[in-house]
């Protein structure tokens, strides 16, 4: 790291301070601060961390207030109420709103630049709420979206290919939620498209299937353990990585659309650019004709409940 650069994590529960961790050890940022309501969690999570240092290399991580915002490259919003067993990330929203609000108001009480990162969930609405409440540009404002679920796609098409993760590529879009759709016309592996690798291997995969895993696979991990931590922690280290080395990857982040293929003023997820000043640009993927009509649907679906929200 060859200049100051900072981080800044609201939120010190086990999303937020997991992500905190990933982010210490990959040392993507010089100074790394913890914010949250509960001033003495979040004191013990920057403790916690500094006592491993000796592993990471030096950096200057400590809890905060908001007015810590100052300066930031990246603020992560991580907080907010989690879901519980059987609870839909769509269920979460009316309560979380709220906060997510007195967040977007306490930040900009001291917001001098830097991009911010949603994690909180329900993400896609969460999102489009702190755009809105912080009336930053666009690009500044985007969420996690479905990172995750293409990471979870990637990692379950490897189990039933028997290959290495790092040759398979593809992507989940819409919403991080029930309406997410897969993008086959996207997988390949190692640049051979998946249905012909699959051919030549005698391989065969129920699609409906495995889409029904990824989509279910977040209240699998809560009903076993009770929180989704350690995954959605190395997504949010990759992009705050890619943010902070003006990288330009590709990610499907969740962001304020506007006439993409006809679909505006909804946050969901379809292929960015990642860079300094966060989304550079919504990049037109060819969806065929069933992955069109799935993305315009989930769209419908978030903004029909984001209406009924009076959002």
């Amino acid at each position: 790291m060859d200049r100051h650069s900072k981080i800044c994590i609201i939120g010190a529960g086990m999303v937020g301070a997991t992500s905190a961790f990933a982010i210490a050890t990959h040392r993507i940022a010089s100074e790394l601060v913890i914010i949250d309501v509960n001033k003495e969690k979040a004191e013990g999570e920057a403790m916690d961390i500094n006592h491993g240092l000796i592993t990471m290399g030096s950096m200057n991580i400590h809890s905060g207030e908001y007015s810590d915002v100052k300066d930031s490259d990246i603020i992560v919003v991580a907080a907010g109420l989690g879901r519980k067993p059987g609870e839909t990330r769509l269920d979460l929203a009316a309560k979380n709103i709220g906060i997510a609000k007195d967040i977007a108001q306490n930040i900009m009480k001291f917001y001098n630049g830097g991009v911010i990162l949603v994690v909180s969930n329900p993400v896609d609405i969460l999102t489009y709420v702190i755009l809105k409440e912080t009336g930053l540009p666009a690009n500044k404002v985007f969420g996690s979206g479905t990172v995750l679920d293409s990471a979870r796609f990637r990692y379950m098409l490897s189990v039933k290919m028997g290959a290495d993760i790092r040759n398979i590529h593809g992507f989940m879009a819409g919403e991080h939620g029930e309406s997410q759709f897969a993008v086959w016309s996207s997988v390949h592996v190692s640049a051979m498209a998946m249905d012909s690798y699959c051919a030549k291997r005698g391989i065969v995969i129920d699609k409906d299937e495995l889409v029904q895993d990824i989509v279910s696979s977040g209240a699998q991990v809560i009903k076993r353990k009770g929180v989704t931590n350690f995954a959605i922690a190395a997504i949010v280290a990759e992009l705050c990585a890619t943010i902070m080395g003006d990288r330009g990857s590709i990610f499907n982040v969740t962001s304020l659309l506007d006439n993409y293929y006809g679909i505006s003023d909804v946050c969901i997820s379809v292929p960015c650019i990642l860079g300094k000043g966060g989304v550079k640009e919504h990049i037109a993927y060819d969806f065929n004709e069933d992955e069109m009509v799935r993305l315009k649907a989930s769209a419908r679906s978030i903004r029909n409940f984001m209406d009924d929200l009076k959002i």
